[in-house]
């Protein structure tokens, strides 16, 4: 039997459910992010206050990331991720309404809480559909949530130019997030459930733990690569257009260019992502955009010049966007019947890294300089690529069925 038989309307419709999943919490991550300014002015926020309630996002993303896994693998990812995508939605009303920091952060924490939750849920998801389909759609998956936070970027920045308030902008997305979850509920549980795992006896002089433990420690690695790729991201974040307007010298407007160029070219990858890893592999796949990411960065910092920063931040930005994807369907797949508790060790490492990126490279650049700090995330790539074996998925007949493969695969 082809799996090309098996890609039905039901199977369709489950595809498109988990781009719907992934798009909502990229649209309100966006919306959010646009409507910051007019929160700190209503609220009166200095510069260290504001942190504070931001931290409260990061605290509450992790830990909802630690304890939804467990809910993955015990009842589904459709029976998750629809609410908590609802739960998205419904606690985009509440930063807007909160009257002082206190409460502000409170309603972030709930807020990240749900946005961490259902990053583990609808990866989950799109791993099983993934699986279903029979040939990489992760990388899509993740360009579906880089368009999301465009749109909800614009979005924001469109009803603030036209003078509509902080409260009915947040307000209005939410109720429309909530509802197109409510909508796709149907198409989500026709998301094929993952097989479950058949344990095998363990060869002569071989003890109990060495199987379970090998998977727990290849997922933990494959959190350290999702780390790896995260530090750079938070990296070019706060730190790109930095560097082209101090330490280059250009003007603001093109410094701007750095991050642009990265976030275009990072959607622009995990776009063609599908195709390349299904005709060159995963592993080839995350070697060759790791060095592209390092060489292209690396590169940059060498010439030092604002054109070359752009054009060095946009091959960064390439080169890590079709790594995380990879790093995910991987952690996914090693044990179909714990992917839940995979994915939310790899999601964990990696959005710490999202979080300590720029605080190392502060930290670096003091020490050295920019320049030199922003070295490290080219070397991370570097070593991504290196070790870009840990992607490899294992076979279908081993995962699927529980038996090792035969000879001819």
């Amino acid at each position: 039997m082809t799996v090309l038989a098996e890609r039905g309307p039901a199977l369709r419709r489950a595809r498109l459910a988990v781009y719907v999943m992934f798009l909502i919490p990229g649209v309100s991550v966006g919306v959010w992010t646009a409507r910051i300014p007019a929160l700190k002015e209503r609220l009166a926020l200095g510069d260290g206050q504001l942190s504070l309630a931001l931290l409260a996002i990061a605290a509450g993303a992790l830990a909802g990331m630690q304890f939804v896994g467990r809910l993955v693998d015990r009842y589904g990812s459709a029976r998750v991720m629809i609410p908590l995508a609802v739960a998205q939605g419904a606690v985009l009303l509440l930063p807007a309404a909160m009257p002082d920091l206190l409460t502000l952060a409170a309603s972030l924490a709930l807020f990240g809480a749900a946005h961490g939750s259902l990053d583990v849920a609808m990866n989950a998801g799109a791993v099983e559909v993934e699986r279903a389909w029979g040939r990489p759609l992760m990388s899509s998956f993740h360009a579906v949530f880089s368009i999301g936070g465009f749109a909800g970027a614009a979005l924001g920045g469109v009803l603030a130019h036209a003078g509509v308030g902080a409260w009915p902008t947040l307000a209005a997305t939410g109720v429309v997030l909530a509802a197109a979850a409510l909508l796709t509920a149907r198409w989500a549980h026709l998301i094929p459930p993952a097989p479950s795992e058949r344990p095998t006896a363990p060869e002569p002089g071989e003890g109990r733990r060495p199987a379970s433990r090998v998977k727990v420690q290849g997922a933990l690695f494959l959190g350290v690569l999702g780390f790896c790729c995260m530090v750079g991201e938070g990296a070019s974040a706060d730190w790109g257009s930095v560097y082209l307007r101090e330490n280059l010298g250009s003007s603001a407007g093109f410094a701007a260019a750095a991050y642009a160029a990265f976030s275009i070219m990072m959607t622009a990858g995990r776009l063609v992502g599908d195709r390349l890893s299904a005709r060159f592999g995963p592993v080839a796949l995350v070697r060759c955009c790791g060095l592209l990411a390092g060489a292209g960065l690396s590169a940059a910092l060498l010439i030092g010049h604002p054109l070359a920063g752009v054009i060095g931040f946009g091959c960064f930005g390439a080169g890590l966007s079709c790594i995380v994807p990879q790093v995910f369907s991987a952690a996914g797949s090693r044990d179909p019947a714990r992917a839940g508790q995979a994915l939310a060790r790899v999601a964990s490492l990696s959005y710490l890294g999202f979080l300590t990126g720029p605080v190392l490279i502060g930290a670096a650049s003091e020490v050295l300089d920019l320049p030199r700090a922003l070295a490290v995330p080219a070397l991370l790539a570097i070593f991504v690529a290196l070790a870009a074996p840990a992607v490899r998925k294992p076979a279908p007949a081993a995962a699927l069925a529980g038996k090792a493969p035969d000879r001819a695969g």
